[in-house]
């Protein structure tokens, strides 16, 4: 339990993001004097920069996923080719 402990945060809830419902920001002790104004500003441009979780992978086209196993299956089958033709 902490006793004693006086900060200021900033609750911004209209994030625009289909991840993130709401944010909170405490405010370092050296700016709580600062004008409400500015620092709401300031949550407000670094909360437009916050992207989604790094957990949530991007989701590729089923013509990359072709693209890529048929690159991969072309290559396993002169692989193969190259070894049939060395040996005999």
């Amino acid at each position: 339990m902490i006793k004693g402990v006086n900060r200021q945060i900033i609750e911004i809830s209209d994030l625009s993001s289909i991840y993130y419902e709401r944010a909170w920001l405490v405010v370092r002790p050296e700016y709580a004097k600062v004008q409400q104004d500015a620092l709401e500003k300031e949550a407000k441009s670094l909360m437009k920069d916050v992207s989604k979780p790094s957990c949530m992978g991007i989701k590729r086209s089923f013509g990359f996923w072709a693209l890529r196993l048929g690159l991969s299956a072309a290559l396993g089958a002169g692989a193969s080719t190259l070894i049939h033709l060395l040996i005999l």
